[in-house]
C-alpha cells in the first residue's frame, strides 16, 4: 500500500520520484516501529541487550 501510494503520487504529479521515496521511507520505518511495539509492549531491545530488558 505504502509503495503503490507513492507510484500514484508520482504519477499523478502531487509529489516528486524524491519526494514521494522520502514519504514511503518514513511511513514504511513507522509502520514497522507500530507492529513491533504491539508485538511486544513495553520491549526496549536494543543492540546485544536480552529481549524485554531495559537500557540503563
Amino acid at each position: 500500500m505504502i509503495v503503490d501510494n507513492a507510484i500514484e503520487s508520482v504519477r499523478s504529479g502531487g509529489a516528486s520520484v524524491e519526494e514521494a521515496i522520502l514519504h514511503a521511507a518514513v511511513h514504511g520505518w513507522y509502520e514497522g516501529h507500530i507492529q513491533g511495539e504491539d508485538k511486544c509492549p513495553g520491549c526496549d531491545f536494543r543492540g546485544w541487550l536480552p529481549k524485554n530488558s531495559k537500557r540503563g
